[in-house]
């Protein structure tokens, strides 16, 4: 077994185990005994645990904003010297997440779900490290975002924007969830397409509503 083999192991297990448990709650122990693999092994591919927290949001993040930013150079083309309508951003934005989990043979639950936890636990090294590597592309999406609704002022556009967020994670993060109870309670299954697309007019209008006084 190559020391690639071994890495990804130990990264896969690492994504289940922080998603369920949390990154403070799970130990390398328990990554290691998950993967097969040893805690000199962690050493030697990511350094640390803090080094194994940045690979496996690293493992997510690079393949979502390299096709992010193709997506949204497509749609600034498209626009051809506008802004990019919200409902369009915004797919771009969801829809990409459904492309960059299947690359890596993930869940998208699950990426939201360690998304939530980069900003409810502590975890400063983390976020510093998000900024560094892909701040960027956040920065572009903010940007253009902030574009189709130039009338909020700073604040209320900060606030809206986290709204946005707030409810596209934890539709995504809780999907399998929602989705049972949706089949319990109304004999109706949705895939994660569906919910995507039912999901996108309601924030775009949160976003680019006028401001009521």
């Amino acid at each position: 077994m190559t020391q690639h083999d071994t890495a990804e192991r130990l990264l896969h297990a690492a994504t289940l185990l922080f998603a369920e448990r949390g990154f403070a709650e799970t130990s390398l122990r328990t990554i290691t005994g998950m993967a097969g693999a040893n805690l000199a092994a962690v050493n030697y591919h990511f350094g640390s645990k803090k080094g194994l927290i940045q690979a496996v949001f690293h493992r997510f993040l690079s393949p979502y904003c390299r096709e992010l930013d193709l997506q949204l150079d497509m749609l600034e083309q498209q626009a051809n010297g506008r802004t990019p309508e919200a409902e369009a951003l915004l797919r771009s934005m969801l829809e990409t997440l459904l492309v960059a989990t299947e690359e890596i043979h993930e869940d998208p639950q699950i990426f939201m779900r360690l998304l939530t936890l980069a900003y409810t636990q502590s975890q400063e090294h983390l976020r510093h490290y998000l900024i560094a590597e892909f701040g960027l592309t956040y920065n572009r999406i903010v940007g253009l975002i902030r574009k189709v609704c130039p009338d909020l002022n700073p604040v209320e556009f900060y606030w809206r924007l986290y709204f946005m967020l707030g409810a596209s994670v934890f539709t995504l993060a809780g999907f399998d969830s929602i989705r049972s109870i949706l089949n319990a309670e109304y004999d109706e299954d949705t895939e994660v397409q569906s919910a995507i697309d039912m999901m996108i007019p309601p924030i775009a209008k949160m976003l680019t509503s006028p401001n009521v006084k």
